[in-house]
């Protein structure tokens, strides 16, 4: 049982290995090899438990097949230990907040973008809006947008920033999903066009026979509750939103832009200074460490003295005891 006294968290992989063949989804497989902790094949056969030490992040706890928990939550442990994983349930906050960041927390409630006149919210999570942009035109409004330089870096296949390449597939999948509006077929075709493509997208990677690419464009229309809404609402937004770099109009809307950079900018530095923080903490333990071994290392030779300061003293006195007994023959 998880408490809140104890330093563990237990990573609940569900529905992601085929009992018969041991075949493992990649999703799965992925936060298995980079928490690279303690893990077990759960009771269903069907499932993973990892257990780490760490922090949980704050935010939901679960997304899909995937719960994380660290308190008020039992898991039956099986023994039935993975091969070439470790024995020991070890401290890896870093590597769960970046699975934590890209699978269940990305793009939920706290990180959803700046709302403008062209935002709408999808209200049901299997729907998505009916947008008929094209691609080139799709492509010009994305990067001129408040998170165009983010856009372009991921386009560009700069994953910069990104634990992973998966994870940055992920983010720019879901960029296209909210520009796309959920269209598969058009966030498939402009994926193949970006930076990020590499031969792994094609590859089967789940028992159901999904594609890696497929799956991670599934995930990233789940993740996204909000969507480009291309209806002309308030004419200078529209005229901001298609105006090229040469092209020079009045932006009425600059302060929404700035402040949605700076709440995009903020994000990322908090982020980025808690995976500082987690790794200072480790720094500190292990310097800790090394402190306790130096103290050790110091005292050895202490005792070392000790120990030759006996044995001159035992050849100290075995001169004098000789000393008198040539005197004493004298």
């Amino acid at each position: 049982m998880f408490t809140a006294e104890d330093p563990i968290v237990g990573i609940d992989l569900d529905d992601c290995r085929d009992p018969d063949t041991g075949d493992v989804d990649d999703d799965a497989q992925d936060i298995i090899d980079r928490l690279d902790s303690y893990t077990e094949i759960s009771p269903s056969g069907t499932g993973y438990h990892v257990l780490i030490n760490g922090d949980l992040p704050e935010g939901r706890n679960r997304r899909g097949h995937i719960e994380l928990y660290d308190t008020a939550r039992f898991f039956t442990v099986t023994g039935n230990r993975v091969d070439d994983t470790s024995g020991h349930v070890k401290r890896r906050q870093d590597a769960l907040e970046a699975i934590h960041r890209e699978y269940v927390q990305l793009h939920s409630e706290k990180f959803e973008p700046e709302r403008d006149e062209h935002t709408s919210v999808r209200d049901d999570a299997k729907t998505t809006p009916t947008i008929s942009l094209e691609d080139d035109e799709l492509l010009k409004k994305a990067k001129n947008a408040s998170n165009g330089p983010k856009f372009e870096r991921l386009w560009n296949g700069n994953t910069a920033g990104y634990d992973s390449n998966s994870e940055a597939d992920m983010a720019l999948c879901c960029l296209l999903a909210f520009w796309t509006g959920g269209d598969t077929t058009q966030m498939d075709t402009l994926f193949r066009q970006s930076g990020l493509l590499r031969a792994k997208w094609d590859e089967v990677h789940y028992a159901d026979g999904s594609t890696y690419g497929e799956k991670t464009i599934d995930r990233a229309i789940e993740a996204t509750s909000e969507y480009y809404d291309p209806s002309p609402r308030n004419e200078s937004t529209q005229s901001k939103l298609e105006t090229g770099p040469e092209t020079t109009v009045v932006d009425t809307d600059e302060p929404g832009r700035r402040n949605a950079y700076l709440l995009e900018k903020n994000q990322l530095l908090s982020t980025r200074v808690s995976e500082l923080e987690a790794t200072i903490e480790q720094k500190d333990e292990r310097i800790a460490a090394l402190e306790r071994q130096v103290e050790d290392l110091s005292a050895e030779p202490s005792g070392q003295s000790d120990e030759d300061d006996r044995e001159q003293g035992q050849r100290t006195g075995g001169t004098e005891d000789n000393s008198e007994a040539l005197l004493k023959s004298y």
